[in-house]
């Protein structure tokens, strides 16, 4: 399938665009509307995501910085989208500003060689999972985004973190998806809309806070 839009969903996202005549003056009024609508949106379910999980992200943070000084390391993953919010995770650990403590970290997308093979020779519902049975071991840090919940390779995958002693940690959007019924998850973050825009923006918050507080507890236990 294209991943072009159709005329049709541009026109159902900007009818202002499509309207006849169109003076630029009116177009560019709504333009300005709507970005500052979308901009008050994702700010307004911004702060209704770290407010409602305030208490989950203190937790998870504790957990992983217990990981992380014990030598554990973080491993993110997700498709599309989220699988470059996974490499921009593990980035974020892996080297973070100056002054800031680098942890290890790694992003189970970026190694397009074992993603292939993987995909080709087991199955892409396998990319995830025979990587973490490859290198994860009890004590570190699994992480799994995943705007609708339902991706099969990061369910699996988290599962498999789960049973091999991984501390796992999933980001979901909508009402989490199978996500939300998978009892072996030790935190999971579910962003409380159907938009996959609003969804990533809203778990890039959520992600960059877990960083600072990971980094807050570490420090005040040096």
């Amino acid at each position: 399938m294209s991943d072009v839009p159709r005329m049709t969903e541009v026109a159902d996202l900007y009818p202002f665009l499509y309207r006849q005549p169109t003076d630029p003056g009116d177009v560019l009024a709504e333009v300005t509307r709507a970005a500052r609508e979308k901009a008050a949106g994702i700010t307004e379910l911004r702060r209704a995501v770290v407010a409602g999980h305030a208490a989950g992200i203190a937790a998870c943070a504790a957990a992983m910085a217990e990981r992380f000084a014990a030598g554990g390391r973080l491993f993110a993953f997700g498709n599309g989208g989220s699988s470059t919010d996974a490499d921009a995770l593990a980035a974020t650990f892996l080297h973070p500003p100056p002054g800031a403590r680098v942890l290890p970290a790694q992003s189970l997308t970026r190694d397009s060689a074992v993603v292939t093979a993987l995909a080709n020779d087991v199955g892409f519902e396998s990319v995830f999972t025979r990587q973490l049975a490859a290198v994860g071991r009890p004590g570190d840090i699994a992480v799994g985004l995943t705007t609708s919940g339902g991706s099969a390779n990061v369910v699996r995958a988290l599962g498999e973190a789960a049973r091999r002693g991984l501390l796992t940690v999933a980001l979901a959007g909508h009402g989490g998806g199978r996500l939300a019924g998978l009892d072996v998850l030790d935190h999971l973050f579910v962003i409380p809309s159907a938009s996959v825009h609003r969804i990533q923006e809203a778990q890039t918050t959520v992600r960059h806070v877990l960083w600072e507080c990971v980094q807050r507890v570490l420090g005040e236990g040096r």
